[in-house]
C-alpha cells in the first residue's frame, strides 16, 4: 500500500518472454487463453506506472514516456480501470503516467509489463490489498500475458475455465536456473496488427487446433527440462513452440507476417551456434520481428558477440531472470 495520504501509488512490472506461448482465447471478453503457458520475467526490461485516483477529475488521463497517449491507448487503459473500479467500488477518474525502458509494440511484451504495473498501482492507490493470484487475474483482463508479469521469475499461467481459475503463479524461483535473454532488436517499428487483434484471428487458422492440442504436453516437457536444467531439451521445445505459434499467425485469415528477413537470419544462426558451436542458446519470438535469444547466463557474452558479427543493424538488449511486480515510491504526476 502507498504510504502517503493521497490516493496515489507507483508500481513496476517486468516484461516476460514466453517459452510456451499464449495465442488465441477460448473467451475473448475474459481473455481466457486457449492453452496454459509458461514464461520468464525479464529483470532489465520494465514499465513503471503511477496511478492517482482524483474525484475532481472529469475523465481518465494517460501519459506514456512523458507525452499524452493516443486516444486508442487511453481507451484501453480506461476500460481496464473500469474493471478495477468495479472490483474496488471506486467512482473517481484516474491520472495515469507510465514509462517504459524498452521498445513498445515491437514483440517484447510491453503490454504485459504495462498492464501488470497499471493493475498493481491502481489497486494500491485504491487502498486495497489483494493477493497475488487475484492481481494476476485482474491484470489478465487488460492484457492476457500481463497475468504472467505479476508473479516473480519463471511463471506458469493456468488456462482455467473461469475468471477466478485463470491465474498465474511462480513455477520455480529466480535462482533455480541462471538463464539470460539476449534480445536481437531487428526493428523498433510498432507492429501494424497488435496481439489483441491477432488472438481473435487465431481460430481462423487450420493449424490452431493442432497447436493447442499439443500444448499441454509441451508444457509438461518444458517444466521437466527447467526442473532438471536440461538446456538441450529446453531449447528444442522453446523453438518448436515459437514456430508453431508463428505458423498459426501466417495461416490465419488474414495472415500475420511478423518476421523480417533479418529475423530469419538470426533464427538460423542461433541454431547453428547451438548445434555446431555448442553454445547453449535457442530462439523464440513473440508477436513481432525481434528475436529473443535465450541462453545460459555464462554464454550470454558469446551470444552478444556473435549477434554483432552477424549484422550491424541489430540492437541488443540483455536481461536476466526478473522479479515480480512491486510497488515503488509514489510521487504526483
Amino acid at each position: 500500500m502507498p504510504t502517503d495520504s493521497n490516493n496515489i501509488a507507483s508500481a513496476r512490472a517486468h516484461s516476460n518472454i514466453a517459452f510456451i506461448k499464449y495465442w488465441g482465447n477460448r473467451n475473448h471478453r475474459l481473455r481466457l487463453p486457449a492453452n496454459a503457458s509458461l514464461s520468464m520475467n525479464l529483470s532489465e526490461l520494465h514499465t513503471t506506472t503511477t496511478v492517482e485516483w482524483l474525484p475532481t477529475l472529469d475523465a481518465d488521463t494517460l501519459a506514456i514516456n512523458g507525452a499524452a497517449a493516443s486516444q486508442a491507448a487511453l481507451d484501453r487503459v480506461s476500460a481496464h480501470l473500469d474493471v478495477i473500479r468495479r472490483r474496488l467500488g471506486i467512482r473517481a477518474s484516474a491520472r495515469v503516467s507510465s514509462t517504459n525502458n524498452f521498445p513498445m509494440g515491437a514483440g517484447i511484451a510491453s503490454s504485459a509489463s504495462a498492464f501488470a504495473a497499471l493493475t498493481l498501482a491502481a489497486v494500491a492507490a485504491g487502498r486495497a490489498n489483494l493477493r497475488e493470484r487475484e492481481l494476476s487475474t485482474l491484470a489478465r483482463m487488460g492484457s492476457g500475458s500481463a497475468a504472467r508479469s505479476i508473479p516473480p521469475a519463471f511463471v506458469e499461467w493456468h488456462a482455467g475455465d473461469t475468471h477466478e481459475s485463470s491465474y498465474a503463479e511462480a513455477f520455480v524461483h529466480r535462482d533455480h536456473w541462471a538463464l539470460a535473454d539476449v534480445v536481437a532488436v531487428v526493428s523498433r517499428r510498432h507492429k501494424q496488427t497488435g496481439s489483441t487483434a491477432g488472438h481473435r484471428e487465431a481460430d481462423s487458422s487450420v493449424l490452431q487446433s493442432a497447436r493447442v492440442a499439443g500444448a499441454d504436453q509441451r508444457l509438461a516437457d518444458i517444466k521437466a527440462a527447467i526442473k532438471s536444467r536440461d538446456f538441450g531439451a529446453f531449447a528444442e521445445i522453446v523453438e518448436e513452440d515459437s514456430n508453431l505459434m508463428h505458423a498459426v499467425m501466417m495461416t490465419s485469415k488474414p495472415p500475420l507476417f511478423y518476421w523480417d528477413p533479418l529475423s530469419l537470419r538470426v533464427m538460423q544462426a542461433v541454431r547453428d551456434w547451438r548445434l555446431g558451436d555448442g553454445l547453449r542458446v535457442c530462439y523464440t519470438l513473440d508477436a513481432g520481428p525481434n528475436v529473443h535469444c535465450i541462453c545460459e547466463a555464462a554464454d550470454a557474452a558469446a551470444v552478444v558477440a556473435k549477434l554483432r558479427e552477424l549484422s550491424p543493424d541489430i540492437e541488443i538488449l540483455q536481461s536476466g531472470v526478473g522479479r515480480g511486480a512491486c510497488l515503488m515510491p509514489a510521487k504526483a504526476v
